[in-house]
């Protein structure tokens, strides 16, 4: 067993907050970091120590190894948990914490990188007959190479890059004579944004779903699933709304996507918390996609439905610790649904709206968590993910946690900003969600932003009326708030 008795969290907002709650309540004592436009943040006053890393932007921050390792060694750290995006899934990250007697709460360097190049990836499950999209499985550069695989798979295909995400360095190719300059583009922005060229081809699945399984593994050869989650609902290949299980799994199918999720797992000796995606067609069959190997955004959902805090299993499996429940113990409780609220104004193609949280009031209720890391008066920074939080509603039916979503998103009030809580609404009460009848092409095909116009003039107004108040409220401080912060500001290690 390995000692972890105090963890520094290399991240920022509303994950930070989260990993700081599940270590405090296993008595492990915690380090937040956070970069000069963060020095206020709620993850920062709720941590028991903090240290400042580097100026705003996360380049010269929260994506700077050095400086969270020597932040670590000042502190005495004995772990870091990476949350998810900066430093989450980097191989070299993860090496220099090793050499440095760091505990990293993830897996190892090397199922980071297997798993994070799609054709590694596809590599190493390819001994254990996991199901795969039709196409090549190596880096295509020859045009003549890519025009053949086309054409044995048929039209259309899909051209992607083998390392990122996110939709970058990916084309749709309809016919032969798209197919040079979707390889163009794809190719040249894959270097652009992942600095690695490489792209490969499969079939495009026209209608398709997007849903993961969640694994977790120990250091002792214990691998399970914790079943699987919706995430078809998305804006820019982005998901924005997530659920807990899939509406259209089966007994069956549930326990065969699980069983394949365990094995892709396998493939890479994997240990800790991670996701393995897949594309589901339209007869409900699913393909391999990729693995993220680390915690993901929409994990709420699942700790819902199984009663599992992830964040603890993942400290217990960087102690060294078995699994302490077998695949049996696991069943599905209820339903749960989450629903990301980004800055963002969806009015807008979803563009981002940053500004400063004029009111900020939270909805309360039976089954309904919020995960943020904002407060009311804060302003948001321009340097990061727009995500202010997340809105999880669990009900004992799919129904019931629709309906106390939605009643949830009425009762939020934000006001300074544009959020994506109005499409968010107008999403899982429309029929597609409803029926459990979507995919993918959600917004695509059901969404205008003339559609989230039928806000009444009398709502408009109350709005403005509570927004006043609260810029009026924010104008004059009490003093018992600048002393907090003056108490505050004593305990906080600035580097």
């Amino acid at each position: 067993m390995k000692n972890i008795n105090k963890v520094l969290i290399a991240n920022r907002g509303e994950i930070a907050i989260r990993v700081i709650r599940s270590a405090k309540e296993m008595g492990i004592s915690t380090v937040a970091v956070y970069s000069e436009a963060d020095r206020l943040a709620p993850h920062v006053k709720l941590a028991d120590e903090a240290i400042c890393i580097g100026p705003a932007p996360s380049s010269e921050s929260y994506l700077v190894i050095d400086n969270i390792i020597e932040a670590s060694k000042k502190l005495n750290v004995d772990a870091i948990h990476p949350g998810y995006g900066f430093l989450s899934e980097n191989a070299t990250f993860a090496r220099k914490l090793k050499e440095a007697g760091i505990i990293l709460i993830g897996p190892s360097a090397e199922s980071m990188e297997i798993m994070g190049d799609k054709l590694a990836a596809k590599t190493a499950v390819a001994t254990y007959d996991i199901p795969m999209v039709p196409g090549i499985n190596e880096a295509v550069e020859d045009l003549t190479i890519a025009k053949k695989v086309a054409d044995e798979i048929g039209y259309p295909v899909l051209i992607k890059a083998s390392a990122g995400g996110g939709g970058k360095g990916m084309r749709v190719v309809e016919s032969p004579d798209e197919l040079e300059e979707g390889m163009t583009r794809a190719i040249s922005e894959a270097k652009s944004a992942f600095g690695n060229g490489a792209v490969f081809i499969e079939k495009f699945i026209g209608s398709p779903r997007h849903i993961e399984v969640q694994v977790l593994g120990d250091e002792h050869g214990n691998i399970l699933h914790l079943f699987e989650r919706e995430c078809s609902i998305q804006r820019r290949h982005q998901k924005v709304i997530e659920e807990a299980p899939s509406s259209i799994f089966s007994e069956e199918k549930r326990k065969a996507i699980g069983e394949t999720a365990v094995n892709v797992a396998r493939a890479c000796d994997y240990v800790g918390a991670g996701t393995v995606e897949f594309i589901v067609d339209e007869n409900h069959d699913f393909f391999f996609l990729e693995m993220n190997t680390r915690l993901q955004v929409e994990h709420c959902v699942t700790e819902e439905i199984t009663g599992i805090d992830l964040v603890k299993e993942q400290i217990k499996v960087a102690r060294g610790e078995k699994l302490s429940f077998a695949q049996e113990d696991l069943s599905i409780h209820g339903h749960a649904l989450e629903v990301r609220i980004y800055a963002e104004n969806p009015k807008n193609n979803f563009l981002p709206d940053i500004g400063k949280l004029i009111s900020y009031k939270r909805p309360h209720g039976p089954g309904v968590r919020i995960d943020d890391g904002y407060e009311e008066g804060m302003d948001i920074p321009i340097y990061y993910d727009p995500m202010i939080g997340k809105l999880i509603t669990k009900g004992a039916t799919r129904k019931e946690a629709i309906d106390r979503m939605t009643r949830a998103i009425d009762e939020f009030q934000i006001n300074g900003i544009e959020t994506t809580l109005s499409f968010c609404k107008f999403a899982i009460n429309h029929e597609a969600f409803v029926s459990g009848n979507f995919d993918t092409k959600f917004v695509q095909n059901y969404f205008k932003p003339e559609m989230l116009d039928a806000g009444t003039e009398e709502e408009e107004k109350v709005a403005a009326v509570i927004a006043a108040m609260a810029l009026d409220e924010t104008k004059s401080p009490k003093m018992s708030a600048n002393k907090s912060s003056k108490n505050w500001k004593a305990r906080t290690s600035y580097r």
